[in-house]
């Protein structure tokens, strides 16, 4: 997964990066605290990373290590939503 959302967006649920994704793999849902990007359809294109308020979003190779296990539940959020 080229990049994924990280602890801080927790709570804030800001969507300026569902806006600037020129492949719309940033989702979340009513019941959930944060976005999710989807690693499947995720370019790694970074248009996500400058508009992010709180700077939640993280690549893969760069993750810190306390946000690295983020980069699982954005996989399982789509694995739970869309594929089970």
């Amino acid at each position: 997964m080229p990049h994924f959302i990280g602890q801080p967006c927790l709570g804030v649920k800001d969507a300026a990066c569902v806006s600037v994704c020129p492949v719309d793999c940033i989702h979340s849902a009513d019941d959930e605290a944060m976005f999710y990007i989807d690693p499947e359809e995720c370019i790694d294109c970074g248009a996500c990373l400058p508009v992010c308020p709180v700077q939640a979003i993280f690549t893969d190779d760069d993750a810190p290590p306390e946000q690295e296990r983020f980069i699982e539940v954005n996989a399982n959020f789509y694995r739970e939503r869309f594929e089970g």
